[in-house]
């Protein structure tokens, strides 16, 4: 066996030796690999996964190769000589073809080209071809002799790179020639199995040595599939096994409190103040919190549902089964705003039946907050609503039940973590809420720890938003569909975007808009509130109860309120520019409107030339108010880690695997690996030994 391109290691650690060590690397590149791609090992070196395969099994003629298009051709080098420039010399040669001769050209590494390529040898010749003048040329293209190039692979892959790699002249020919000279050293025994034979011979995985080896040189399509489906599926699984795990092992740590009855508060207020029947999907909801709430372990559900579906009331009622047990509980909203409207609506939904609420933000101060943390701390409020204050130290419950977070992307990971430590031994069950749908896959992953609850209908009697695309031709024709709607008593919204390079260009964008209604709609006949992200909280607030209290028509923003007032009476929201919006924030500015029982519109106004992109974004709204449909869609355009909220959520970055495009491997993943924890969820047995190593080293690797 040939161990020639590694020094100082023995074998069995071949995988982790550093890969300054491997011929043809040495300290510089190593340096600009683990700089540019985290690149440090053999190991880490193989797992830089080819995107796509160059098809090398097909020649072109040089009398067919249009400008810019990427060749192969076979021919002969007839000449090959430097050329002198203003500053030093490039490398000019001649390639022959039965069809034509194309010029090359090298503005680097002439010396080495120089006594490397030999005249009148047959080569095979890759590279884009550029017309100039009448005159194709190539630059910089990729040479083999055609006796070596017929021992390699017909699928040359082709690797991430950025420009300081192709800079420092490691470039994909480089590339490729590392990993073969890693691969001429390497045997079966050097990729132990991590997976049990049972899973691999079920699933008819090919050896994980295979797999590597056919990632990167593939003979053929069916090599390249069965290699990405084996490495997928692994990748997968060890994600899949160590939420799950983690999830487990969290329930059998951290008992919950239990909540075994259902009393006078929730039933006064089921019999007494729901003036609506509840939905399906919100029933079927309380029925899995209920669950939950009773069973002993603590609850960590993760409720996902549309803007005006019914999420709030379901959180109500699942907090009054807490108080029906004694205990209290909490409910954090990111924005005061927002966190004010949910007391003042709870407060109202409550009133009579002896729930005592109280409301915390860090604008309650001097006495009055003193007293509330006292009345707190000896258990005289039952809710306590509020904004990011609750976290502080300073603010104790006497027995927390039940901790309840909206719009749960906005809190990070330790600020959620913050409410485990209200209790002294056990920690409250927890809620969080979303109005951001989440695509299955992405909380298979991203909330793969929490249990998931859907409300996936709206109440009756709410009738979907009308949306429409309109362009700048259309405006007129806008103007007087909002006077009609004004006439008829209903209100309006028109969102700028916010344009993040620069603010001045936000207010600028805002009040030209302003100032352009103000001539459509003038005072005092019309009155139109002004809000944007540069206001002092204290005029923002003013604003908005402006519009909210209808003594405004109209209210001009900034994306400020799309996590915002509730006003059933808003029936029209106007995005002004919206392909500057993401799916996701579209679909949660339209929210802000549909919530009366009026048929509401949502305009979505474009300049001319869209991208496709946009173009797409803009159908989806118009085709359809599914949230998930809009995830789905969103995650496709944008990718996972673009997501909104999934970046304070730990996503993982998967190396080969794609939740979009890799459904039924990571549901055949997560089948396994329920099954494997639901056996044996701390890996003690020993068909899970190699396993439990696995997961260890996975576990160091990433701490490191």
């Amino acid at each position: 066996m040939n161990f020639s391109i590694f020094t100082f290691m023995p074998r069995s650690n071949i995988l982790a030796q550093r890969i300054e060590f491997i011929k043809g690397v040495g300290e510089a590149k190593a340096k600009v690999f683990a700089a540019e791609l985290g690149v440090r090992t053999v190991e880490d070196m193989l797992q830089v996964f080819p995107f796509r395969y160059d098809d090398r099994s097909r020649f072109g003629l040089i009398k067919d190769a249009r400008n810019g298009d990427a060749v192969q051709l076979k021919g002969i080098l007839i000449s090959l000589g430097r050329v002198r420039m203003k500053r030093g010399s490039r490398l000019k040669g001649a390639f022959k073809d039965p069809s034509g001769i194309v010029e090359l050209t090298w503005f680097q590494g002439a010396k080495w080209l120089e006594e490397t390529l030999q005249i009148g040898t047959e080569y095979v010749l890759y590279g884009k071809v550029k017309v100039y003048q009448g005159q194709k040329t190539i630059a910089h293209p990729e040479m083999e002799t055609l006796a070596k190039s017929q021992q390699q692979s017909a699928f040359l892959p082709v690797y991430p790179s950025t420009t300081v790699l192709d800079k420092k002249n490691v470039g994909q020919r480089s590339r490729r020639n590392i990993v073969m000279r890693i691969f001429e050293s390497l045997t079966k025994e050097d990729f132990p199995e991590v997976l049990p034979t049972s899973i691999a011979e079920k699933l008819r995985l090919c050896h994980r040595y295979y797999a590597y080896k056919w990632i990167h040189f593939p003979e053929n399509e069916e090599q390249r599939q069965q290699a990405s489906n084996r490495l997928k599926f692994e990748e997968l699984f060890f994600l899949q096994l160590r939420i799950l795990q983690t999830k487990k092992q969290r329930e059998q740590k951290f008992k919950g409190f239990v909540f075994e009855k259902v009393g006078d508060y929730f039933n006064r207020f089921y019999k007494e103040k729901l003036s609506f029947a509840l939905t399906g999907a919100q029933k079927r909801v309380m029925k899995e919190i209920r669950y939950d709430l009773g069973s002993e372990v603590q609850m960590n559900r993760l409720l996902q549902g549309d803007v005006g579906s019914g999420k709030t009331i379901v959180a109500l009622m699942s907090m009054l089964i807490a108080l029906d047990n004694g205990y209290q509980a909490c409910l954090l909203a990111p924005t005061e705003i927002l966190a004010q409207q949910h007391f003042l609506s709870i407060s109202e939904s409550l009133k009579g039946i002896g729930v005592q609420c109280a409301f915390l933000s860090g604008s309650v101060k001097g006495k009055t907050r003193g007293q509330l943390l006292m009345m707190l701390k000896e258990g005289h409020i039952d809710i306590l609503i509020g904004t990011h204050a609750i976290l502080e130290d300073p603010v104790q419950f006497k027995k927390l039940g039940l901790a309840v977070t909206d719009e749960q992307h906005r809190f990070g990971v330790a600020q959620r973590a913050k409410l485990w430590t209200k209790n002294e031994h056990i920690p409250p069950h927890i809620l969080v809420m979303t109005a951001t749908p989440i695509p299955r896959t992405l909380a298979m992953t991203t909330y793969g720890d929490l249990d998931v609850s859907i409300i996936d209908e709206l109440p009756p009697g709410r009738k979907p938003v009308a949306t429409v695309h309109r362009r700048e031709a259309d405006r007129m024709r806008i103007i007087k569909f909002m006077k009609r709607e004004i006439a008829k008593g209903r209100q309006i919204y028109v969102v700028y975007p916010l344009i993040e390079e620069s603010e001045k260009l936000d207010l600028e964008n805002l009040d030209q808009g302003y100032q352009e209604l103000l001539n459509y709609f003038p005072l005092p006949e019309y009155q139109i509130a002004v809000v944007h992200g540069r206001m002092k909280p204290r005029d923002k607030d003013m604003e908005m109860n402006r519009f909210a209290s209808g003594r405004a028509h109209i209210m001009v923003a900034t994306t400020v309120i799309e996590v915002g007032v509730n006003v059933p009476n808003a029936s029209i929201m106007i995005i002004e520019d919206a392909s500057r919006f993401g799916l996701s924030q579209l679909h949660q500015l339209r929210g802000r409107v549909g919530r009366g029982a009026d048929q509401s519109y949502c305009v979505l106004m474009t300049k001319a030339g869209l991208s496709q992109n946009a173009r797409e974004r803009i159908q989806t709204m118009c085709r359809t108010n599914d949230g998930f449909e809009i995830a789905e869609v969103d995650m496709k355009l944008r990718g996972p880690g673009d997501i909104e909220g999934t970046q304070q959520s730990g996503i993982v970055e998967l190396k080969i695997a794609n939740i979009v495009n890799d459904v039924q491997i990571m549901q055949t993943a997560r089948h396994f690996a329920i099954e494997i924890l639901n056996k044996d969820v701390d890996l003690k047995l020993p068909e899970h030994e190699i396993l439990a190593r696995e997961m260890n080293k996975l576990k160091s690797k990433n701490q490191s």
